[in-house]
């Protein structure tokens, strides 16, 4: 039996890459209730963050602001706090950190002075050369309050505005690398932009007047609102009393969409990019049949996120579909797994087999991916112990083998079994009778024959020049 050396604490979020942050943005010229549309919306990203969540609304002559830890339930318990936030502009935010630590301070939107008044910002992804920048701020005497690259932003931007917001925006895009779909408010516009290479998404939407920015658009179906487009890689929108304006700040270096968006992270009803992000998880199920034909009783899914694979597995196999695992959706991220003992626990806890429809089965399971491996071996043993005969895992997407350097909280390399373990060996580690992963030129054809997408975590091939690994508390000194 291959053992790891390194360490495989077991993780009651199940072992999965840990979700980004969720924006989302409204200007309208009518009195609406902007901060409860906003509520809403980030409601329909929640998936996306769930650390801490904030909303910012402007009247015209200032920005209120309200934010605190957990999920947006939990930030606005006090339902006074959503009421007083008055105005025709708002934006929202929810995070997962990737930089910085869990704390109110560095949660968002961030608010900070300008030439042209407040300005507030909400920002989804990460940045490469924060330090660098952060760095030349403070030896020009600004002093930060927080510990994310985000306020990096905020602050050039805020630096900038005596040549107009717009102008100062662009500026700012242009000194920073990394992903970034971003919103701002002044006390009178909406922008919202995208990084260059598109690697983070952002859409634009309609309701009545109101003009609407989100990551996805399951957002606005949230609130009603209708599906316009997204906004292009590099591209910069500007929402005011004029109508919305789109400006190309930068050279067009092609959509290279981060590819786990449609893997995982994103939901299930959502489009992104022109894709179905449904569709393209079915089609995963489907090319992995292909590539991976096995005999078995039942395909099942690791849920939520493997089902829509298994089904098209299935589909595909004529096998038929059932359900091997029942989650516990009342265990969540508050789990508190405090000593060993309790550790070992945690998987089966949040998914119990279905022993009626798994004994004496040939078993197929499968998930969109496998980061430590702790996981998938602690669900083939339970699939065994509940009289599985055989069990085959088979994974949605290739192998994760690097770090992700924009807006997505990954292990180190170090960390990583697709790194340091070939995929029989992985198969060994697991205790699986046989394991599969669908290959890159799979992955593209389920995502039907597009090629744009950012794959550095499985490649190590990124669209913008990477640092060396970096602990996600980096900017703090």
């Amino acid at each position: 039996m291959i053992k790891a050396d390194f360490d495989l604490i077991l993780d009651p979020s199940l072992g999965k890459f840990k979700d980004e942050c969720g924006v989302f943005g409204v200007y309208s010229e009518t009195p609406m209730d902007v901060a409860g549309m906003t509520y809403y919306g980030l409601y329909a990203l929640q998936h996306r963050g769930q650390e801490s969540a904030g909303i910012a609304v402007a009247d015209g002559e200032t920005i209120q602001m309200h934010k605190g830890l957990g999920l947006i339930t939990e930030a606005f318990a006090n339902s006074e706090d959503l009421k007083k936030l008055k105005g025709n502009i708002a934006i929202g935010h929810v995070r997962y950190s990737t930089t910085g630590a869990n704390t109110v301070e560095n949660s968002q939107p961030l608010l900070a002075n300008s030439k042209l008044g407040p300005i507030s910002l909400a920002h989804n992804g990460n940045l490469v050369n924060a330090d660098v920048i952060k760095e030349l701020l403070e030896e020009g005497g600004h002093i930060f309050h927080t510990s994310i690259d985000s306020e990096v932003i905020a602050t050039l931007i805020a630096r900038g505005a005596k040549k107009g917001l717009e102008q100062a925006v662009v500026d700012a895009m242009q000194a920073i690398r990394g992903s970034f779909a971003m919103v701002i408010i002044s006390k009178d516009k909406l922008i919202g932009a995208r990084d260059p290479h598109g690697i983070r998404p952002l859409c634009i939407g309609k309701s009545g007047d109101a003009y609407i920015l989100a990551s996805e658009s399951v957002a606005l179906d949230a609130v009603g609102a209708e599906f316009i487009r997204d906004v292009k890689p590099g591209e910069m929108v500007t929402i005011d009393k004029d109508g919305i304006k789109s400006y190309q700040y930068s050279e067009d270096a092609g959509c290279q969409t981060c590819a786990f968006e449609y893997i995982y992270f994103a939901r299930p009803d959502s489009k992104i990019d022109g894709l179905d992000v449904y569709s393209t998880r079915v089609k995963s199920g489907e090319q992995l049949y292909a590539e991976n034909p096995i005999e078995a009783d039942i395909v099942a899914a690791v849920p939520d996120s493997g089902i829509p694979a298994a089904i098209g597995y299935s589909k595909a196999s004529g096998i038929p579909y059932g359900i091997a695992f029942v989650k516990n959706r009342y265990v969540g991220r508050t789990f508190i797994t405090p000593s060993q003992e309790l550790r070992e626990k945690a998987v089966s806890v949040k998914l119990n087999p279905l022993k009626v429809n798994v004994k004496g089965k040939r078993v197929i399971i499968i998930d969109d991916s496998i980061v430590r491996g702790t996981t998938s071996k602690h669900l083939v043993d339970a699939l065994r112990d509940a009289g599985a005969t055989e069990v085959h895992f088979l994974v949605a997407s290739p192998p994760v083998k690097f770090p992700c350097y924009f807006g997505i909280d990954t292990p180190y390399r170090s960390e990583l079994i697709g790194a340091n373990y070939s995929i029989p060996e992985i198969g060994e580690m697991i205790g699986a009778d046989s394991i599969g992963y669908l290959s890159m030129e799979g992955m593209y054809k389920a995502f039907t024959g597009k090629k744009g997408f950012c794959v550095g975590c499985f490649n190590g091939v990124y669209p913008v020049a990477t640092p060396i690994e970096t602990s996600k508390d980096h900017l703090e000194r």
